[in-house]
């Protein structure tokens, strides 16, 4: 297999892919120009789809504007699967929304497999699952691959080894190539990028499966922002840490599927309750610990402790009673006039959108303003 890139700095994993969602909102060619030329990324994938209604609406104009700035394409799909029909399901509505969105045949549609159901699930029924799930991805001209985080690596699901996406975000460098048998390390989920907003999820690619098994076209027009910026990621992300600490979150959360509580932040302690989809609960704290992100839930004789998922993901849960208001973006506006004509300023309106007061919009974009 071809080598496309340098060999890991000891301090430093490289930024050489993206993966971008609904969650950062509109991203222009401008953004995905300069990632690539001021930090060294050669591919970004995009999410598709979620479970079998959810398609992202910023997937076709994520796939076109990446594609314009010369960049590897892929896509991935957020599972939601339990059984092996649902994950043909899945497959079948992944694959078709992508066609819709413009993803190119040979570009790899990875399952991402972190949510509550395979928590559920036995390793041998999300292999089981997960396989259903690649060998029908497959009938639509796209390459298979399963996107999960090292705790979850060979023990929720088997992972060989020259394939996998593997999430695990170390707290110190240690000179290791971190799952460097496998396709793909992400190793941050708050990268961040000079003229985009918000923090990213960054990746280090361990072969060229992600960027469609060709010798990379991509070259960055400025390596030395490209050594500097990375290094800079990496003094970010990598500090040492004491054992986590509790955070505070008082939210009211609403369950999208049934989820345990726990007598500690521990999946293998006691469980008091099996909570179903739709109940609403509320938190006042939540920590990282054992691989999972954990929230703590008051009761009237001490705590009770629910896993969201994988330390990278937060989706399990979504805030009750949220209702926005959205105005679509006309020919001649500008944040400030949209600000003005909604009360807001334009630091507030953009941040709302997860955006900055620099971000180019565009005739037809919604933008959140209540």
């Amino acid at each position: 297999m071809a080598v496309l890139f340098l060999g890991l700095n000891a301090n430093a994993a490289r930024m050489d892919m993206v993966d971008v969602s609904n969650n950062n909102g509109y991203m222009s060619t401008a953004e995905y120009t300069s990632m690539r030329n001021e930090f060294g990324v050669k591919a970004v994938t995009v999410k598709i789809s979620e479970g079998g209604t959810y398609k992202d609406p910023y997937a076709a104009s994520n796939i076109a504007n990446v594609q314009a700035a010369g960049m590897y394409i892929n896509g991935y799909h957020f599972a939601r699967y339990a059984t092996k029909a649902q994950a043909i399901a899945e497959a079948d509505f992944a694959g078709k929304t992508a066609k819709a969105a413009g993803l190119p045949v040979g570009a790899v549609l990875a399952t991402d497999v972190e949510s509550q159901e395979a928590n559920n699930q036995s390793q041998a029924t999300n292999d089981r699952n997960n396989a259903a799930f690649m060998k029908e991805i497959q009938k639509f001209g796209y390459r298979a691959d399963i996107y999960t985080s090292g705790s979850w690596a060979n023990n929720k699901m088997t992972i060989k080894g020259k394939t996998g996406w593997i999430a695990a975000y170390p707290y110190v460098v240690s000179g290791k190539n971190w799952y460097s048998t496998n396709h793909a390390w992400q190793w941050s989920s708050t990268a961040k990028f000079r003229i985009s907003y918000g923090g990213f999820d960054v990746s280090q690619l361990n072969s060229n499966y992600y960027t469609a098994g060709q010798k990379s076209r991509v070259k960055p027009t400025n390596k030395g922002a490209v050594k500097a910026n990375n290094r800079k990621a990496n003094k970010h992300i990598y500090k040492k840490s004491a054992s986590p600490k509790w955070i505070k979150e008082t939210k009211t959360y609403k369950l999208k599927t049934s989820v345990k509580l726990h007598t500690s932040t521990s999946t293998s302690s006691n469980t008091i309750a099996i909570f179903p989809a739709g109940t609403t609960i509320k938190t006042d704290q939540a920590i990282i610990q054992g691989g999972y992100r954990w929230v703590r839930q008051p009761r009237f004789n001490g705590y009770g402790y629910l896993a969201t998922g994988p330390t990278s993901n937060t989706l399990e849960y979504v805030k009750s009673g949220v209702t926005h208001t959205y105005y679509t973006v006309k020919s001649g506006d500008s944040w400030w006039t949209i600000a003005q004509r909604n009360g807001l300023s334009m630091t507030t309106l953009a941040s709302q959108n997860g955006k900055s007061i620099y971000t180019t919009i565009y005739p037809g974009q919604r933008l959140v303003v209540r």
